[in-house]
C-alpha cells in the first residue's frame, strides 16, 4: 500500500496528477461520480482562455511561463494540437490608467519579454474589425496566449491514463474516507466499494467543500454563465482575425473565443457569478441574457441577432484568496487536497500534476508555497475577477 493513492475527481487537477503519480511509480486510481469526462466540471466545455496575463500578480504569469512549455509539448505528443496560439486580446473602454488590470498585466508582459503591442481603434480597424472601435480605444494584444480545446484536453489525459494502467472508476464517487488510527488510509465509493490506499486526493472542484467540510469556510461554489452563439456566417470570427479576448473584464466580466470549426462562438463571463450547489438545478438568470444582448450590440454588431445555441453554468470552485488548495490535510494524515481552481486554473494544465505529485512526496517545488493549506483571511481575487465573494 505504500505506493499507492486513490484521487477523487477526474478534472484537470486530477487527471494530470493521476498520469504525474502513476509515471512516478504509484499504483494510482481515479474516482469519479460521474463519466469521465464529467459534463458538469468545469473544465469539461469546448474552450477554456490560456494567457499569461494576470495583472500585477507575476507570480501566475512565471507559472504561466512553464505551462506553457507544456502546451508546446503537449501539441506535439497529442495526436493533434488541442492549443491554438491566436492570441488574446485586451480591450479597454477607455485610456488605460496605472492600476488597472491591463495596465499591470502589459508591464509584466514586458517586463518578461512577451511579444505584446498596444492598441487602439484604428488598430481594431485593421485587424480585429468586428470590434465596435469608438468603444475600446485602448487595450493590447499578447500574441503569446490563446485557447485550448478543454474538454478534448481532458478526454486525451483521460485516455493517456488508462492506456498507462491508471485505473478509472466511473460513476463512483465518494461516500466517505476510511479512517484508522487517525490517518485517512482509503474511501468507501458511492457503489459501496471498500478500497484502501496509502494517500488520498480530494481533486473533486465544486464538490470539494461538500467533501472536505472543513475548507466551506475557505471555498465557495459559484456559477458562470457560458453561451455558445451561432453566427450565419463564422468566417469573420475565425481565429486568424478574431483572437480570444476580454474586453475591459474586471469591469464587466465578458471574454470569448474565436469560431470553432462547427461555427460556434463561445462567450462567457468571468465576474461575480452567483452561489450554487453543484447537484442543484438552476438556471441561468435571465438579467444575463439581457447583458449578453446589450454587451453584443455595443460591441460586436455583427453578433448581436446570432442565436444563442447552447448555455452552461460553468462551476468555479472560488477559494477565498483566488488561490489553489494543494496541500496535505494538517490534521488528517494521508490526506490531501488539489482544488480551488478559481475559475483561472485549468490554463496551468501541463505543471498541475508535477506541482501536486511533488507536494504529496514533500518535494521542493518553487510555486508550492502560494498554495499552501491556510485558513481564511482578507478577501483577494484573482485580479480579472469581480470583486464580490
Amino acid at each position: 500500500m505504500q505506493k499507492s493513492v486513490h484521487i477523487i475527481g477526474g478534472g484537470i487537477f486530477g487527471i494530470t496528477a493521476a498520469l504525474e503519480l502513476s509515471r512516478r511509480g504509484y499504483v494510482v486510481a481515479v474516482f469519479d461520480r460521474g463519466e469521465l469526462p464529467h459534463p458538469q466540471a468545469s473544465s469539461t466545455d469546448i474552450t477554456k482562455m490560456i494567457r499569461a496575463d494576470y495583472g500585477a500578480d507575476a507570480f501566475y504569469s512565471d507559472l504561466m511561463h512553464e505551462a506553457f512549455k507544456g502546451w508546446d509539448a503537449w501539441n506535439r505528443t497529442f495526436p493533434r494540437p488541442l492549443y491554438h496560439q491566436t492570441g488574446f486580446l485586451l480591450l479597454m473602454l477607455q485610456t488605460m490608467q496605472p492600476g488597472s488590470f491591463e495596465m499591470e498585466s502589459l508591464e509584466v508582459m514586458r517586463q518578461r519579454d512577451y511579444p505584446v503591442q498596444r492598441i487602439h481603434g484604428e488598430w481594431l480597424r485593421q485587424h480585429a474589425p468586428r470590434w465596435n472601435p469608438e468603444r475600446y480605444p485602448d487595450g493590447y494584444y499578447n500574441a503569446r496566449g490563446g485557447w485550448a480545446e478543454s474538454g478534448n484536453v481532458v478526454a486525451q489525459l483521460v485516455r493517456m491514463a488508462r492506456q498507462e494502467g491508471v485505473q478509472l472508476y466511473e460513476n463512483a464517487g465518494l461516500a466517505h474516507l476510511l479512517e484508522e488510527n487517525g490517518r485517512v488510509t482509503g474511501l468507501v465509493t458511492s457503489t459501496g466499494q471498500t478500497l484502501r490506499a496509502a494517500h488520498t486526493i480530494v481533486a473533486a472542484g465544486a464538490w470539494t467543500p461538500n467533501l472536505v467540510p472543513e475548507l466551506k469556510d475557505c471555498l465557495k461554489v459559484i456559477a458562470q454563465p457560458v453561451f455558445h452563439l451561432l453566427p450565419e456566417d463564422p468566417a469573420p470570427f475565425r481565429g486568424e482575425v478574431f483572437p480570444g479576448w476580454s474586453a475591459d473584464i474586471s469591469r464587466t466580466g465578458w471574454y470569448g473565443f474565436p469560431a470553432q470549426t462547427d461555427g460556434i462562438v463561445k462567450i462567457a463571463n468571468h465576474g461575480t457569478g452567483f452561489s450554487k450547489e453543484p447537484d442543484a438545478e438552476a438556471d441561468i438568470p435571465e438579467s444575463y441574457f439581457r447583458a449578453l444582448r446589450a454587451f453584443l450590440t455595443e460591441s460586436l454588431p455583427a453578433l448581436q441577432h446570432a442565436p444563442i445555441v447552447k448555455t452552461r453554468l460553468c462551476l468555479y470552485c472560488d477559494s477565498w484568496d483566488g488561490d489553489f488548495y494543494i496541500d496535505r490535510h494538517p490534521d488528517k494524515p494521508g490526506l490531501m487536497v488539489a482544488t480551488g481552481g478559481s475559475g483561472h486554473g485549468f490554463k496551468f494544465a501541463p505543471v498541475l500534476g508535477a506541482l501536486i505529485a511533488d507536494v504529496l512526496e514533500q518535494k521542493p517545488n518553487p510555486f508550492a508555497h502560494r498554495f499552501r493549506w491556510r485558513s481564511r483571511g482578507a478577501t483577494r481575487f484573482e485580479a480579472a475577477r469581480g470583486r464580490d465573494f
